[in-house]
């Protein structure tokens, strides 16, 4: 799982990259649940969560940014 302090050091089109390859990670790691063949099921809640926190500070670069 990522740390705040490393997702912050990110530029914003890193953590955009990071998102995506997460949100794919995610997408195997659902049909790999759905069959069964899930190695580590603690894997989709650390997933989850890191795509939460990218998702919230790409929000609030954006509301920095606005103002």
């Amino acid at each position: 799982m990522a740390k705040i302090a490393d997702l912050t050091a990110k530029t914003d089109d890193q953590l955009a990259q990071e998102l995506g390859e997460l949100k794919r990670e995610q997408f195997n790691l659902r049909f790999q649940a759905a069959t069964s063949q899930l190695e580590k099921p603690s894997r989709v809640k650390e997933v989850r969560r890191t795509i939460a926190q990218i998702k919230t500070l790409q929000t609030q670069r954006a509301a920095a940014a606005a103002k």
